[in-house]
């Protein structure tokens, strides 16, 4: 069984990811919403509608005529409280929000609209609150894990995803006898099924889904931090596939580079794997 420290922050991270996946849902309502009646706030606001910048310019200014009643002072002054300090960009939204026109001149369609943006600000407010705490404790308890500085230094594994390596190894080293046996329990390991002189590869269905997309997102980001994972994206780009079997493949081979260090308590050493590929 895992330590104490280790469950937590399984339980923390699967919860993080929940509620991090509810608040896409509700910015992707809320833009919906905001599409119907008042599209010009999409650029006012810019794409991040969890940001403070979106749900305080919502919060003040729901639909398009409260924001053309705003003096373009009280604009700027927004904007610059948002650390929004591009001139030309602020400019550039009052002179929108003067020139806008209505998309719906119907008071009645607007005004339950609005009460839908208000109640999405409030509720993404709230989450967002609630998210920073699970990322808090998550800090605090993965920085006095004694298997933090092995996966810390991790190329792209940042404080999201170095907790979230962490608890798919887990404390066992004699849980996966082999690395082949995390890569079909994760998921990333492809199923090959024969029947005569027909071969099908498929995807492994039954997985657990987080401890895939852990290994699967976290390889995405070791193409930008790692030399021979960026090498290997671009070249099987080159070779036609597409980026989530690429993604696939690549988390594929971390397990087996990952499996070998933890195995023998080494940290990760990105110059020696690349000697290792030159051999």
């Amino acid at each position: 069984m895992d330590s104490a420290p280790t469950r937590e922050l399984a339980g923390l991270a699967l919860a993080r990811r929940q509620a991090v996946d509810r608040r896409t849902q509700l910015s992707s309502q809320l833009r919906t919403v905001l599409k119907s009646y008042f599209p010009q706030a999409l650029e006012l606001i810019g794409d991040e509608l969890e940001r403070p910048l979106a749900l305080d310019f919502l919060q003040r200014w729901p639909d398009l005529g409260s924001a053309q009643k705003a003096r373009p002072a009280t604009l700027r002054s927004f904007y610059h409280q948002h650390t929004v300090r591009r001139p030309q960009l602020i400019e550039r939204r009052i002179a929108l929000i003067g020139q806008a026109r209505l998309l719906v001149n119907d008071p009645v369609f607007i005004a339950p609209a609005v009460m839908q943006v208000q109640m999405f600000v409030e509720t993404l407010r709230v989450l967002q609150k609630h998210i920073e705490r699970i990322e808090a404790r998550i800090e605090e308890v993965f920085a006095t894990h004694p298997a933090a500085a092995f996966f810390r230094q991790l190329p792209g594994a940042g404080p999201a995803f170095g907790p979230r390596l962490l608890v798919a190894f887990g404390d066992d080293r004699s849980r996966y006898p082999k690395a082949a046996n995390l890569q079909m329990f994760a998921g990333v390991a492809p199923v090959q099924q024969k029947s005569g002189q027909q071969l099908w590869i498929h995807w492994r269905w039954l997985a657990p889904v987080f401890l895939r997309q852990t290994f699967v997102e976290w390889a995405g980001q070791t193409v930008v931090y790692s030399t021979w994972a960026r090498a290997y994206y671009f070249r099987q780009k080159r070779l036609g596939k597409s980026h989530h079997v690429i993604l696939r493949a690549l988390a594929f081979k971390w397990i087996r580079v990952l499996w070998r260090c933890w195995q023998n308590n080494e940290p990760y050493d990105e110059a020696c794997y690349l000697d290792a590929l030159k051999r």
